[in-house]
This record gives structure tokens, sequence and C-alpha cells, in this order.
């Protein structure tokens, strides 16, 4: 078995440990990260005239719109499409609203997309650049955040792909074991001896915890601080998956920000790049989601054996394609404004 293949995901979800408690996670850290390179993105072609922008420093209010856009249609998006009951939980304790409760759901991609064209349309409106060209950087930009966000994903062992080895069987080289499989609807089924053999190695970990639940969490918690023997124990108890945040980090990151990149290059047509993500987003989560499981709750088939992301996304091949003619029949270029005439409103979209 390789080594890959042998290695359980042991990654910590938390980047800086202190006073016992977790203050800074991949995750959060991806955000940063990302808004961080799309604003580097847009200030350069704004400094380069490669914009319409009159002035590089308001790359920064582009891109804090479209973190605030990201952040809240990402949030607002995945209780709207997955889970609408949540938009009337109420509980007795902080945060007390269910849209508000992260920990049952996390965010939506396609709802943080919507949320940045709001952004980018309030900037289109605010700076007299017209829409779709602010669509079009804010399209450039995205895939540098796509891309850390799925590698957050993976190092918190979230979004799981589809199993290609059962417990105790060979895997490809390729494959990953995730003990956080143990905490969802997804955990294969094992054999008795391998229940046995999971719970003696929880109740090793956690002999005080006084839930099934608390016992696994607790076991899943050591591999991720390094435990000794934990994970080398626990491997031949689960299923190897697809590491298919991996896979949609390439495509949606890397993949994605390439073919957007060189068609900008070659066109400079306003609208090209904004149609063009639309499209391909839509085409790449479609081919990647055959590798990756649903949420727990998301797991009865959908029509025709597709996801509801890939629907969601089939939707979003249609309406970038409509969006790409249309940029492509105006044939509109992109003029950066001049020098002296800041004043000057650029032709709108």
């Amino acid at each position: 078995m390789s080594l890959l293949a042998a290695w359980t995901h042991d990654l910590d979800p938390c980047a800086l440990h202190a006073f016992g408690r977790c203050l800074v996670r991949w995750y959060g850290l991806s955000y940063v990260l990302g808004f961080a390179a799309a604003w580097f993105l847009v200030r350069e072609m704004t400094r380069r005239g490669r914009t319409r922008i009159d002035d590089p420093a308001k790359a920064a209010d582009l891109i804090f719109a479209a973190a605030i856009g990201a952040v809240a249609g990402g949030r607002l998006g995945y209780v709207v499409l997955y889970d609408p009951e949540l938009l009337w939980t109420f509980d007795a304790s902080p945060p007390w609203w269910g849209l508000f409760m992260i920990n049952r759901g996390g965010m939506a991609s396609h709802g943080g997309i919507a949320g940045v064209i709001v952004a980018a349309w309030w900037f289109a409106r605010r700076e007299k650049i017209g829409f779709f060209h602010a669509t079009d950087l804010v399209a450039l930009a995205a895939p540098a955040g796509l891309f850390f966000g799925r590698l957050a994903n993976f190092i918190n062992g979230e979004l799981l792909g589809r199993v290609v080895a059962a417990p105790g069987e060979p895997a490809p080289w390729w494959a990953v074991r995730y003990p956080q499989e143990l905490l969802t609807g997804h955990a294969p089924d094992l054999t008795v001896e391998q229940q046995v053999e999971l719970a003696r190695i929880a109740d090793e970990i956690a002999p005080t915890a006084d839930t099934a639940y608390a016992k696994l969490a607790a076991l899943i918690d050591a591999v991720q601080r390094g435990a000794p023997g934990v994970a080398e124990r626990l491997a031949p108890l689960l299923a190897a998956r697809h590491p298919s945040q991996l896979y949609q980090a390439a495509a949606e990151g890397l993949i994605l920000g390439a073919i957007l990149w060189i068609a900008w290059a070659r066109t400079r047509v306003v609208g090209v790049a904004g149609g063009l993500f639309v499209l391909v987003y839509g085409a790449l989560r479609v081919a990647t989601e055959h590798w990756r499981l649903p949420d727990d709750h998301l797991a009865a088939p959908e029509p025709l054996g597709l996801s509801r992301g890939q629907w969601y996304s089939l939707a979003m091949i249609v309406a970038g394609a409509i969006l790409l003619w249309r940029a492509l029949r105006r044939n509109e270029r992109v003029e950066a404004p001049k020098a002296g005439a800041d004043d000057q409103a650029a032709p709108a979209s």
C-alpha cells in the first residue's frame, strides 16, 4: 500500500493554539488568504491600466464588498438552497437563530457567488465602471479564494469523497482515509470484529465520555493532535476515499483560473471573464461532484442521479452560456480611465 493510501488524515483544523483553545482555524485563514490574493490581483490590474477603476486603492473597496457578499451569500445560500428549516429554527442560547449556526451546514459556494455578484453591482454603480466589467474583475480574482477554501475543506476533513476501498482492504495510491467519516452518515459498515476494535480504541482515548458521539469526537481529536499510535490503529477501520476536496481545489482554483486569465488576456472583452466563470465553474462542479458525497441530509437520490449541487451547477452552465454569448455579440472593449479624467464615467455595460 502506498504512503498516501496508508496515511490516515490527521491534519489539525486549528492553525494556532493558545491557552488551551484554538485561536485561528485554517478555514478562517483561507478566507483571509483568498481575499488578500484577490485584492492584490485587482490592484495590480488597475495599477497597470487594465481596468476602468481610476485609483488602485479602490481595489480594496471592491474586494471588501465582495468579502461581505461571499460570507453573507454563502451562509444564506446554504440555508435557502440546502437546509431551509434553519430559517425558522430558534434556540434559547447563542447564536439563537439557525441562520447563524455555522456548525450546522456551513457555507454554500453557489450562494457565495450570488453574494459576490451583488457586491460587484454595488461597486459598479458607485464607481460607474459598468456592471459586467465589475463582474469580470471579481471573476478573475475568485479562483484564488476558491482554491484556498477547498484546501481548507481538505484540512478540515469535510465534504468527503466517495469510497474506493472498504475498511481493511488495499487502497489505490491516491486514496485517503478520513477519521471524520465516523461522525457522519457516510461511515461504512464494519464487521463485528472491527466494531469491537473501534469501541476499544475509543474507550482508551475517552474513558469518561458519556456518549458514543463524544467518544468518537475525542478519538478524532486525538488523531489530529498526533497522539502516538492512534492513527495507525484506526486506519484499518476506515474506508479509503477520493480526496474530492483536492480535486475541486485543482478544478475551481487552478483550471478555472487559467481559463479565465487566458481568455481575458486574449480578448479584453467586457463580460467574457464573468460569463466564462459562471459557465466553466458550473461544468467543473458537475464533473467533480461525481467524486464527492452530499451532506448527510441530502443523501437521498436526486433526479437523473445528479446531486442537488449538480443541478444548481447545470443552471449555471446555461446562464453562463447566455452571458458569454451576450458579451461576444456586444464585443465591448475595456478602456482604462484617461489621466486627468477621473470624474468621467466609463461606458456602462
